[in-house]
């Protein structure tokens, strides 16, 4: 009895709602992204919600950015997944990559001015790719570069922004030398 209670909780929990646009209609308002979709309910009924205000989350930004796209209520509970935004319809596509690509914006670094230690914190000097010269802080160095590959990095400061390395060694000498010690 006890292994059938603890099988139909782990149902529940790992149970994923897929959406489509079978199920699914996403439209934007306002600047925000809202959802009405027919959900299927733990007893197989089906229900029609509507959501004011939805939040995506890629699984895998890096690697697959326009695959396995949670979409979460205003609690941050997940509705449903996305499998693949191709597959949906143009309009729906549209609204979603827009969101994505302003939510994981990162800007790319061009060159590295300058990288300065102090106290557990690394201030950056660097202009980005549009050319402009930014400044920005990061705490623990080592932990805040992900490597997303042998040569592709990204930087994360202290406020939670991105900053992206796409080949650290295209960078100039002088840049990679600034952060080799980091690699």
């Amino acid at each position: 009895m006890a292994e059938t209670q603890t099988s139909t909780a782990l149902d529940a929990v790992i149970s994923i709602q897929y959406l489509s646009d079978e199920n699914a209609v996403f439209t934007e308002e306002n600047g925000f992204i809202t959802l009405k979709a027919t959900l299927t309910n733990e007893d197989g009924s089906k229900e029609e919600k509507s959501f004011p205000r939805v939040y995506l989350h890629s699984a895998f930004p890096f690697d697959m950015p326009d695959s396995y796209i949670s979409v979460l209520d205003k609690d941050q509970k997940e509705i449903g997944m996305i499998r693949e935004i191709s597959a949906l319809s143009p309009d729906t596509q549209k609204i979603l990559r827009d969101e994505l690509r302003r939510k994981y914006y990162a800007p790319v670094i061009q060159k590295i001015l300058s990288v300065k230690e102090r106290y557990g914190f690394s201030y950056w000097r660097v202009i980005l790719k549009d050319g402009s010269e930014f400044s920005f802080t990061v705490q623990d160095t080592y932990r805040s570069m992900l490597r997303i590959t042998s040569k592709h990095i990204f930087v994360i400061d202290v406020d939670g922004n991105r900053f992206e390395i796409p080949d650290a060694e295209a960078l100039d000498r002088t840049s990679y030398k600034k952060i080799e010690l980091y690699l």
